[in-house]
């Protein structure tokens, strides 16, 4: 069974988030799940995104990373939308990531440096999503440039489709990417 770093979007650790990181809890494995906003949640992404930019991107992306320092190296590194920016910083740069799973998000490789060596990670992303559609080109080159990289992609859903919590809620593609995360994780 896997250890998981698990970081929430910008509606900040919404009981969607949460009953997500249960389920995968209920399947065996150990879900790290920070409170990157310290309480706070919003609701919509844009209000997210100012306290996100109140706040600073950066000290948000310190707290994900800061998060992970008390935890053992031998993690998957998974987020939701905004939290992919932490967990992708830390699947390239913290030495000993065996996964990361990256919902809604995907940020240019070259942000942090290159791929490593090996390293599996899924992308999901809904295809009538316009706030991932400014990130499927960089999904899709770190999907064609990784061999051990795949892709996912969602018709007819919205951002943050996987949350049960909010209006976006998509239970049938939620599902699927449940089923093909758990797949991922059994795997490593």
């Amino acid at each position: 069974m896997s250890e998981i770093l698990l970081f929430h979007h910008a509606q900040g650790l919404t009981a969607g988030v949460r009953a997500f990181a249960d389920e995968l809890a209920a399947a065996g494995h150990t879900v790290h799940v920070p409170d990157l906003f310290e309480g706070r949640t919003f609701g919509d992404v844009e209000s997210g995104v100012a306290h996100a930019r109140e706040i600073g991107f950066d000290n948000v992306l310190a707290r994900g990373v800061a998060a992970a320092e008390a935890l053992p190296e031998s993690l998957v590194y998974a987020g939701f939308s905004m939290g992919v920016m932490s967990a992708q910083k830390l699947a390239q740069t913290r030495p000993g990531a065996v996964g990361a799973l990256f919902f809604d998000s995907c940020l240019p490789v070259s942000e942090f440096g290159a791929w490593p060596d090996g390293l599996p990670v899924q992308i999901h992303g809904g295809t009538d999503d316009d706030w991932f559609a400014e990130d499927l080109e960089f999904a899709q080159q770190l999907a064609d440039s990784v061999p051990t990289a795949e892709l996912f992609l969602y018709s007819g859903t919205k951002h943050l489709f996987a949350d049960s919590s909010l209006a976006a809620y998509d239970a049938t593609a939620a599902g699927l990417l449940r089923e093909r995360t758990l797949s991922f994780l059994a795997g490593l």
